[in-house]
């Protein structure tokens, strides 16, 4: 179930589905009416999907008329018309909205996951060279390897047997992930009922042991190996548990591995870079990133579901 649709068809109708079932058909009255906003935020999909940009994916669909057909277009939106169209659309809050009914659409009644991998990791903003950015510092005579000052940071809840994307947070790095882990565990919590956190060593904290074990009532599990090296056990309750018997008594543990598997997934299917200029825009676009990756993944268990109970004729 973790691989990634390939046809554009497929996804445009279901971020049409999605579309519909969140965003209203036109933004005011007044509007006029040419394209309904679940048929923009379709068309702003497809352009994630297909790797491109605002005009890229209008001259794709002039091109293709499956997707027109799929979309009920009978105009290509001008490349203006998405751009204002994404700021409307991915703002936060209705970009939240979104990205939780891509959730509910792939887990269908179930509420509980077993296992949730939580990660972060960061975007390149802008197409720089990275051999150029090596070659540039000849003076010293020796290859830089530092190609940023910041970047796009992407914090992500996976669950561990589907690789469907539960929770997410969009900023900027460089910055610590200690303070980052309530933050992401509350986001994610807000959509599934989790089992177990598994998390990397960078969210190492007592604090955030406490916070979901005693607050939230989920299971934690970190690696404790934040501050000095030292033989003696770490001093608070739940990380010299982990210290003690992390590696020998949880063994699902390594399951947290497959939080590098669905950013792997996003890297090498959807993209490794945004294309925003401003922090906000850098948030949009990283947020329609998790819905696409999310949508991608939906039509594979949708089909699947259809195909167990014999309807798969549309398909």
């Amino acid at each position: 179930m973790s691989t990634l649709s390939k046809s554009p068809v497929r996804v445009a109708r279901q971020a049409l589905a999605i579309g519909a079932q969140r965003l209203r058909l036109y933004a005011h009255r007044f509007s006029p009416k040419k394209f309904t906003q679940p048929q923009l935020f379709a068309c702003l999909v497809l352009k994630t999907f297909f790797k491109t940009d605002y005009r890229g994916i209008s001259q794709q669909l002039v091109d293709h008329s499956d997707l027109r057909t799929v979309l009920n277009l009978k105009t290509v939106p001008h490349f203006t018309t998405l751009h204002k169209a994404s700021k409307r659309l991915l703002r936060l809050a209705r970009a939240r909205r979104l990205f939780t009914s891509t959730v509910r659409r792939f887990l269908k009644r179930r509420r509980r996951l077993r296992r949730a991998a939580l990660d972060s990791t960061g975007l390149e903003c802008g197409h720089r060279s990275s051999y150029y950015v090596r070659r540039r510092n000849g003076t010293l005579k020796r290859w830089q390897t530092v190609t940023y000052s910041r970047y796009a940071k992407l914090e992500a809840a996976f669950d561990c047997q589907s690789h469907l994307l539960v929770g997410v947070l969009v900023g900027r790095g460089p910055r610590v992930d200690t303070d980052r882990f309530v933050p992401l565990l509350d986001d994610t919590l807000t959509r599934v009922h989790l089992d177990a956190a598994l998390a990397d060593a960078g969210y190492d904290s007592e604090p955030n042991h406490r916070y979901a074990r005693e607050t939230r009532g989920v299971r934690s599990f970190i690696p404790a190996t934040a501050g000095r090296p030292t033989t003696k056990p770490p001093t608070g309750k739940y990380r010299r548990q982990m210290k003690q018997r992390l590696n020998k008594t949880y063994g699902a543990y390594g399951q947290r591995w497959q939080g590098e598997t669905g950013f792997s997934m996003i890297k090498r299917r959807l993209t490794s870079t945004v294309h925003g200029r401003t922090y906000w825009s850098q948030c949009r676009e990283m947020l329609l990133i998790a819905i696409t990756y999310n949508i991608m993944l939906l039509y594979l268990i949708t089909a699947f579901l259809q195909s167990r109970s014999g309807v798969f004729s549309d398909l």
